[in-house]
């Protein structure tokens, strides 16, 4: 845990991204504070904060964090402009900066509770069964993979069937390969518009191949996690 103090309040926040740890102590200073670090250097404009409280919000009534395809969708923004007015990232701007992650909220879900539930069941359905020992994976209580160096591609064929995607295409291996492409060279993982520019797809394209989100489907699959 770190701290970052913007004018005379002090915000406990993620120490590698700087999410906010405690969402009782955003405030709109926090986002003037924490707006140049997310690459927003001319100030914040009315559809800054329309996106910002649309986060909150949304947040507040369903209790997670709003997909990137809501966020254009119900705000009527291309991912152009989202990328205009959130250069690092919609999970590493947008959502940082309205004190959201997708973490807050995503096991109060009832299909994530009936997800878990049924993996569970699955994979001790699948040992009781089994002749040999399966390949095991470290993961979080997310399903996100602990150790990037475990992954391979059965990995990715079984944690993209637990999310409702019956068969990898060429395109979806497209996208998988270059995050992690990405990341073997980077280490960062690239953010939705660099994947969407470098593989020229429109995020309806890319909604369609992992509908649970960028970092909840394509990040989770290719076997990275932001945090």
């Amino acid at each position: 845990m770190g701290t970052v103090r913007f004018g005379d309040k002090t915000y406990h926040v993620e120490t590698e991204y700087e999410f906010i740890l405690d969402s009782s102590e955003w405030d709109e200073n926090f986002v003037r504070g924490m707006a140049p670090r997310c690459g927003i250097v001319s100030g914040l404009s009315e559809d800054h904060w329309k996106v910002i409280y649309f986060i909150r919000n949304f947040q507040k009534r369903t209790g997670r964090c709003p997909l990137i395809y809501e966020t254009c969708r119900m705000n009527r923004f291309h991912l152009l402009e989202l990328r205009k007015l959130f250069p690092s990232g919609y999970l590493r701007g947008a959502c940082k900066l309205a004190g959201v992650t997708y973490k807050q909220g995503c096991l109060e879900e009832s299909w994530a509770e009936e997800y878990i539930e049924q993996s569970w069941m699955k994979e001790l359905a699948e040992r009781a069964t089994s002749p040999a020992p399966a390949k095991t994976y470290e993961i979080d209580v997310r399903g996100f993979l602990m150790d990037p160096s475990q992954w391979d591609r059965e990995f990715a064929v079984h944690r993209a069937s637990e999310l409702n995607i019956p068969k990898l295409t060429d395109r979806h291996w497209q996208v998988i390969s270059f995050l992690r492409e990405k990341f073997e060279k980077d280490n960062v993982v690239p953010t939705v518009y660099e994947t969407c520019d470098v593989l020229d797809m429109e995020l309806e394209e890319l909604e369609a191949l992992f509908p649970t989100g960028y970092h909840r489907g394509a990040v989770k699959v290719a076997g990275l996690r932001v945090l």
